[in-house]
């Protein structure tokens, strides 16, 4: 899903972001587990909130106000704290959050649960709702709801009184109808934009899209960034950039104007010479800015989510019309038992939606399309989740689909889901900056959901990649996740573990997994009109990037060769070596154990694991033991050694050691010729043997005898007993499919040059002779001239 703030929104006098990414980075980890560790009980969704009418207690809701907005300042360097202004505006993370509640529990008698703060981080209103469950009687009416936007005069939006409203849905009304007080504007130009204005671009979609709208088109994007100030701006956008893997070169810094500004504030939180030349300098508006955080409510989300967007759809429509392109979310549809997700099928019904998230971006695609109405033209973009990079591997930490894989891969249980609508965010920001450069694309609805993944493909394409998965049901599922993180935290999980521990983010789960799976007709059309690539399924080969990514960053855990194997067989060779210059004398066999930990092993470094022994008289009277040994698939893509013509099939190295303790190698070649003997070439190794440090000894041939070759190579392949009879049938059929793909390349490849080699010969007989034939008619001319 799109992201902007990671973490919470903040105010921007207020710099929280290194605890806010404490989980996120690489470094502070253990730390950050000990702090979540330390609070988890009062997260507990099911806990009651119970009284704290010590002596020592606050006694009103005026004064537990105040007790709240104190304890929260100190998370807040110190800033004072209104009782009506939102603590995640003012900076609070969720991390801060989590000890909030611990202190307020056990300093200042306020007991509340992180579900309490996460709704609506107001201290009035955490203080009301303390003070219901303590019994105060004769509380006092509520407060205002804060600042929103009525026309002035002139006719622009600016800040007014507050409502009053408190309930989500009146407060949702109450914001629909501002856009009813937005200016009237005509229908923009429809011509390609040349300056677009970019909020957004420090997140993980909104960097990507910066550079595909530079790569796609010849535009000036100005970017809003919330800093203090224009190097302030410039200086997070870069280092945005960096942590994704995006460049911040010389040649973007120069299409790019880095603004310093904020969507909530009104008029951006510019000056009035800014707005004015922002309105008419621009001739594009996209939004890519969100809170996206799934534990607040919606009075904690409504100023990024809902404020934000008609704040720029006011800019649209101030002096020269232009098209205002929205990213939202398909979360807008997170409805259970919602039966299909199209681009123009109804959305939720606001009612049944639970989560803030959910609620304020369909609050935000309601106030623009009410803006509409006003002649705005409104492109909305809708993403599922947004996965990592195809190439570059970079990923949102935040993203749900991260914090589900990582939970798939540490546990090896998956929950029975029906769809999920992912796809990479390279996908997802070409096809989006293609909309935005195609005046003819303005003003519908797109799905940017890539091709929805099902439970059986998503537990191929991880038995692929080693990581064989149960499935469960859903409750079952989470509640192994929370017990198993109560039990020894991990903080890569600690961001799924708050969701799952709180009942609206679980619904808001619930509704992505269990809903049915996007449709995208419109835009495969556009993509199909404007040759572009069509959306595919993020398999175990283009997540490949990202899940190697991941497990540098410790967040996914994949097998390796300590891990019990997941298929093994046995080799048998015969044959003789004898000294390198002599003719082998000595008998010698080898019994090995291939076995592979994954095939992601295979996959992406073509390698098998080897254990097993060798004996022969000639090295020492016992058998040699292989203390480690591996062999190369098809090493250097086949290619022959230089001056040769044989090709490389399989590359053995191992280490041996004998009884008495002395160490040796061995190294063993099967190649492939272009000769008729196929079976035979592919059954023959020759192998070099000599002590640890010291050059070859010994060299000989062995065989696979022809009659074990199926019955232990084929026949004798073991599969992890752990895996259904089902699963064991798949996992060997898919090594023999890729094992002897290989092999078949490797031995068609010699017979395929020897070809290629003759017809370069023809090719030059030809030359040859069409050389001959003009010199014949050259000395032919030059003699009809001399008789001439």
């Amino acid at each position: 899903m799109p992201e902007t703030h990671i973490g919470t929104s903040r105010n921007r006098d207020v710099d929280r972001r290194s605890e806010g990414e404490l989980i996120e980075a690489g470094g502070g980890r253990r730390q950050a587990a000990d702090l979540l560790a330390r609070f988890r009980q009062p997260d507990a969704p099911d806990a009651p909130a119970a009284p704290a009418r010590t002596g020592t207690g606050p006694r009103t809701v005026e004064e537990a106000a105040a007790v709240i907005a104190a304890t929260a300042s100190r998370f807040l360097r110190g800033r004072h704290t209104d009782p009506e202004l939102d603590l995640f505006d003012a900076g609070l993370t969720s991390v801060d959050a989590v000890e909030l509640v611990a202190e307020l529990a056990r300093e200042g008698g306020v007991r509340l649960s992180l579900d309490d703060v996460f709704a609506d981080a107001r201290p009035g209103r955490l203080a009301r709702r303390w003070a219901e469950s303590s019994g105060l009687p004769d509380l006092a009416p509520l407060p205002a709801n804060g600042t929103d936007l009525v026309p002035d005069p002139a006719g622009a939006v600016v800040a007014a009184e507050p409502t009053g409203a408190d309930d989500d849905i009146e407060m949702i009304l109450a914001d629909l109808a501002l856009a009813d007080r937005l200016p009237w504007c005509d229908a923009p130009e429809p011509r390609e934009p040349t300056r677009i204005l970019l909020t957004g671009a420090t997140g993980f979609l909104g960097g990507h899209l910066l550079l595909d709208l530079l790569r796609r088109s010849d535009a000036h994007v100005v970017c809003l960034v919330r800093a203090a100030d224009e190097e302030a701006a410039e200086n997070r956008l870069g280092a945005a950039l960096n942590r994704f893997s995006l460049p911040w070169s010389a040649e973007v810094r120069r299409r790019v104007t880095v603004l310093a500004g904020d969507i909530r504030e009104p008029r951006l939180g510019l000056s009035d010479e800014r707005w004015a030349d922002l309105a008419g300098g621009v001739d594009s508006i996209v939004n890519v800015a969100a809170a996206v955080d799934f534990l607040r409510g919606y009075p904690s989300l409504r100023r990024t989510n809902v404020i934000g967007p008609l704040r720029l759809a006011e800019l649209a429509m101030t002096g020269p019309p232009k098209p205002l392109h929205h990213v939202s979310s398909v979360a807008v549809f997170n409805e259970l038992g919602i039966e299909s997700m199209g681009e123009d099928d109804p959305v939720a019904h606001i009612t049944r939606l639970v989560a803030g998230y959910d609620k304020s971006k369909w609050a935000g695609e309601a106030a623009l399309r009410r803006a509409s109405e006003h002649g705005l033209k409104v492109t909305i973009l809708r993403p599922g989740a947004i996965a990592g990079h195809t190439r570059t591997g970079a990923y949102n930490p935040q993203d749900l689909s991260t914090g589900f894989l990582t939970a798939f891969s540490r546990y090896r249980t998956v929950p029975a889901f029906r769809a999920m609508n992912t796809a990479p965010v390279d996908w997802v920001s070409r096809i989006g900056a293609a909309i935005i450069c195609k005046p003819e694309a303005w003003g519908q609805n797109y799905h940017l959901t890539g091709r929805p993944d099902t439970l059986p493909e998503l537990r191929r394409d991880m038995k692929v990649a080693g990581m064989n998965v149960r499935v469960t049901g859903w409750e079952q599922w989470r509640a192994d996740i929370l017990r198993r993180q109560d039990a020894d935290p991990l903080p890569e999980l600690e961001f799924v573990a708050r969701l799952l521990r709180s009942s609206t983010a679980t619904k808001l789960c619930e509704g992505l997994m269990f809903g049915p799976p996007a449709t995208a007709e419109r835009t495969e059309a556009f993509i199909a009109r404007h040759d572009l690539p069509e959306p595919a399924r993020y398999d175990s080969r283009a997540q490949l990037r990202t899940i190697e990514r991941m497990a540098g960053d410790g967040r996914v855990k994949l097998p390796d060769r300590d891990d019990a194997p997941y298929l093994w067989f046995t080799e048998t060779t015969e044959g003789r070596i004898g000294g390198v210059d002599d003719v082998g004398e000595s008998r010698c066999t080898m019994s090995l154990t291939l076995s592979i930990a994954s095939m992601y092993q295979v996959l992406q470094h073509r390698r098998i694991d080897v254990s097993g022994t060798v004996r022969c008289n000639r090295l020492h009277p016992q058998p040699l033991t292989v203390r480690q040994g591996e062999i190369w698939v098809r090493p250097d893509e086949g290619i022959p050694h230089q001056h040769g013509t044989d090709h490389p099939l399989l590359r053995y190295r191992l280490a041996l050691v004998d009884n008495d303790g002395q160490e040796w190698w061995l190294e063993g070649w099967k190649t492939a010729r272009a000769r008729r003997d196929l079976w035979r070439q592919s059954r023959t190794l020759e192998i070099t043997v000599g002590r640890a440090g010291e050059p070859a000894s010994f060299a000989g041939v062995v065989r696979v005898p022809a009659a074990s070759y199926v019955r232990e190579q084929i026949d004798g392949i073991h599969v992890d007993p752990r895996l259904s009879p089902q699963e064991q049938r798949l996992a060997k059929l898919t090594w023999l499919g890729w094992f002897f793909v290989q092999m078949g390349k490797g031995l068609a490849e010699p017979g395929m040059r020897a070809v290629a080699d003759l017809l370069d010969l023809r090719r030059d007989a030809i030359d040859r002779d069409r050389d001959i034939l003009r010199r014949k008619i050259r000395k032919l001319s030059k003699d009809r001239k001399r008789l001439s």
